[in-house]
């Protein structure tokens, strides 16, 4: 893989997933990512215990290698003026420098844009928000449960009546990540700005933004409509060929063939059911659309009588669009993860293998190889040494607890 950002240095103070995950995507492709942490803690990712979905396996972190892939680590004491001149010194170095600290943070220790563009006027100034930079609650904090899933109609748009509870996240991080590839977006265009003008400038992308974005073309209509955007009942589909059918083992069946009369002589035999095809009540686009309860009344029962493995070879030889549902593990093993390098291989420090989704942008038709995330600190005296502080400084540096 050509490694696009090869040369590119960023400097982040943040912690959790959301911004991590952008600068993580960036040091797959090829940046020197310093993170700065918390100088006794470290990251609080570290110590998360549970994802409030799952418990966090003892051998590997992998919520925080997923965040934190190929990244640099530094203990440093940023409420300290010996620790924010590190810093400084840092982003003189640096193209970009990346922070999720709240407004009221960000002034306490001495970080905010003004603080560092003296330092550097070429700084990339990058900031990750739960509800945006401006507005009565820009000073408030946020998860992607709040401010990506709930606040900015997600959940609503796959609630359904029957459910009688909102829907939680489908995956640990779920808008963090999505937010993080918006961010790392945010970042590039910034950079390619400033080679082409030599302006620095500031980016702001918030978790808000991010699903309001996510979910833009139901907002559209919402706001045309004026009304709000729910997923159509059960059961109100009008295209026998778009939406899902059960297997005989409880397996399910995706279809999405929006052109259904060009594929139902297809269905029809990849199911064994030819005569289907000339009934006159499927006979063409408009006939199945006027008959479609009776053509999802049959190709209902019809998957329903034989399991997912059956399907899998019938439909092999289908024409249009379909798919099986897939859980993790056999979305991680499908050809085509396979094929394209989708999940790739880690292994901890001490050599502990694990895998990673990979960084979904591909370069030259090859994917980016993702390295393991840094021990807390495992390179503060590597970055305090490029920084030309001999072993007395850094030594009187850790006496008085400004570095790890």
């Amino acid at each position: 893989m050509t490694a696009v950002m090869q040369g590119v240095r960023i400097v982040e103070v943040a912690e959790h997933t959301f911004v991590p995950a952008a600068s993580a995507l960036l040091a797959d492709w090829g940046a020197d990512v310093i993170k700065i942490e918390h100088v006794e803690r470290g990251d609080a990712m570290r110590g998360l215990a549970s994802s409030g979905i799952a418990v966090v396996p003892d051998d590997v972190h992998v919520l925080f290698e997923h965040s934190n892939r190929g990244k640099r680590s530094l203990g440093l004491d940023l409420t300290s003026e010996a620790g924010r001149d590190i810093l400084y010194r840092l982003v003189a170095a640096a193209d970009v420098f990346l922070t999720n600290k709240l407004p009221r943070v960000r002034t306490k220790l001495g970080i905010d844009v003004e603080d560092l563009r003296v330092h550097n006027p070429r700084l990339i100034y990058v900031r990750g928000t739960g509800q945006g930079e401006r507005g009565p609650e820009a000073d408030r904090g946020a998860y992607d449960s709040l401010a990506f899933w709930a606040r900015a109609g997600v959940a609503a748009g796959v609630m359904r009546p029957e459910y009688g509870h909102v829907p939680v996240p489908p995956a640990p991080g779920f808008g963090d990540s999505i937010g993080g590839m918006t961010i790392a977006g945010g970042i590039a265009s910034a950079l390619f700005h400033r080679e082409r003008t030599g302006e620095a400038t500031t980016v702001d992308v918030s978790l808000m933004s991010t699903a309001i974005w996510s979910m833009g073309q139901a907002m559209a209509l919402s706001l045309q409509l004026d009304v709000p955007w729910t997923p159509p009942p059960v059961g109100t589909r009008s295209n026998p060929l778009t939406g899902h059918y059960r297997t005989a083992d409880g397996r399910w069946l995706s279809f999405t063939c929006l052109q259904a009369g060009r594929y139902w002589g297809s269905i029809c035999a990849a199911v064994e059911r030819p005569e289907l095809a000339a009934d006159p009540r499927f006979a063409d686009h408009a006939a199945l659309m006027a008959h479609s309860a009776e053509a999802i009344e049959i190709l209902t029962a019809t998957f329903a009588a034989r399991p997912l493995d059956d399907w899998r070879d019938r439909l092999s030889a289908f024409t249009g669009q379909w798919t099986i549902v897939q859980h993790t593990l056999e979305a991680a093993a499908d050809p085509q993860t396979i094929a394209n390098g989708y999940v790739q291989e880690c292994a901890t420090a001490t050599g502990v293998p694990f895998r990673l989704a990979a960084a979904p942008v591909q370069f030259d038709e090859k994917p980016a190889i993702p390295r393991r995330a840094p021990e807390f600190n495992e390179h503060g005296d590597e970055v305090l040494a490029e920084l030309g502080l001999d072993p007395e400084a850094v030594l009187d540096l850790k006496i008085r607890g400004v570095v790890t």
